[in-house]
């Protein structure tokens, strides 16, 4: 790869741009390139290489569902664009601030199961960035697919900071076999949702569509929060019992925040959207930048709040008020304030199943609740459950795979 990028990286640091970059996996030589070249030290804040599953658990906050995915790069892009945002001296320059996150399954000396591949991400207060590729096995050294994992790293590099990416992108894809082809993808956010993700308060009203709507949107009175990975029959049949007590239309709430996991970026938003529109599309949805349900109060005054009984757990536990008593008193003593009030449905806890009634709830939390009886409501599907069956029938061996995989056709 030496000089082939050097026009590519030599804009880049002759830019505005800053980044940080997360790479495990594969792609690390894409780091190498970009601290060789004089400037570095102005585009390039940090650099990590969170290579054990414990180290990139660290830097996502949590253990992801897989190492090797397109959801995980965007996560530590996510990651590196927040820590980017921490690390830049000049706050004002968020706009010209990147984070770049990459991983990848490549060529070893232990076998493995799938095909090799590389997932990379980039994250600006604008746009998502991410590409996927499969490599064709056995055909190259761990030290060719490493030269390739750099390239795509670099050309999404350049794509997410218009700097020369038409030439990156095109020496990224000069190493493949004509059969081997990188999946790009692209969202955009809408202009209100850009100062959500950078942490300001408010909300983003969406019609039934997913669009937002061309007239003023009053605040819903009835708000169903939720992270909707996916939207599922649970999640519907609450809304409906929840509209049928309250006489009014109820809202889905996606917040781009969150108390105990990354912000959401704007793929990810974009097909949580998409997802809600297919599983339902009557209903009107809020995205915000709430993580908490006092920041959502101030979004909503006076909304009903449908939640499950895991969540009023949650809401009376100091654990999620870092610990204090007095502030957790002090956001029930908010929501009373917005006239806010929780419809509380009851969920699977381990071997039973909770309602309102078995949480223990302070008597100013339990004020503010009204509970749904196991009679008149009760669903145990998860949004969980639903993505582990859909990731295994997935990953279920067609039977090409499974001939292939016993000997009776083509080498797997």
């Amino acid at each position: 790869m030496a000089g082939e990028y050097d026009p590519f990286i030599e804009a880049l640091h002759r830019s505005a741009w800053q980044l940080v970059a997360a790479v495990t996996g594969g792609g690390s030589r894409a780091i190498a390139e970009l601290l060789e070249r004089p400037g570095a030290s102005r585009t390039v804040l940090e650099a990590v290489v969170p290579y054990s599953p414990r180290a990139l658990g660290e830097w996502l906050g949590r253990r992801p569902e897989q190492a090797c995915s397109e959801a995980t790069a965007r996560a530590m892009a996510m990651a590196s664009w927040t820590r980017a945002r921490h690390l830049a001296d000049d706050a004002s320059a968020a706009l010209r601030l990147a984070g770049v996150g990459a991983t990848a399954s490549l060529a070893s000396d232990r076998p493995k199961r799938g095909p090799h591949r590389i997932h990379v991400a980039v994250q600006t207060a604008t746009t998502t960035h991410a590409a996927s590729l499969e490599l064709l096995r056995g055909r190259r050294a761990r030290g060719d697919e490493e030269r390739i994992a750099a390239g795509l790293v670099l050309a999404e590099v350049a794509r997410a900071c218009e700097v020369e990416a038409p030439l990156a992108r095109s020496l990224a894809e000069s190493r493949l076999e004509p059969t081997e082809r990188a999946l790009f993808k692209t969202a955009v956010a809408e202009p209100s949702w850009r100062p959500l993700l950078a942490g300001a308060g408010g909300w983003a009203p969406l019609d039934p569509s997913g669009r937002p709507p061309t007239q003023r949107t009053p605040p819903p009175r009835l708000v169903l929060s939720g992270a909707f990975n996916p939207l599922h029959a649970g999640h519907l049949a609450m809304m409906r019992l929840a509209e049928q007590r309250c006489g009014c239309a109820g809202a889905w709430e996606l917040s781009v925040r969150n108390v105990d996991k990354l912000p959401l970026d704007y793929l990810t938003l974009r097909e949580r959207i998409a997802g809600i529109v297919a599983a339902d599309g009557t209903r009107a949805m809020c995205v915000t930048g709430a993580a908490t349900f006092r920041e959502k109060a101030d979004c909503f005054p006076g909304a009903l709040f449908v939640i499950g009984a895991d969540t009023a757990r949650r809401l009376a536990d100091p654990a999620y008020y870092g610990g204090s008593v007095a502030d957790r008193d002090a956001a029930v003593e908010r929501l009373a304030a917005q006239e806010c009030r929780f419809l509380v449905f009851g969920r699977r806890a381990e071997s039973r199943f909770e309602t309102l009634d078995d949480l223990g709830l302070p008597p100013d939390l339990r004020r503010l609740c009204d509970g749904v009886a196991e009679e008149a409501f009760r669903s145990d599907v998860s949004s969980t459950a639903v993505r582990r069956a859909a990731r295994a029938a997935a990953e279920r061996p067609t039977t090409d795979d499974a001939a292939a995989q016993a000997g009776e056709g083509p080498s797997a």
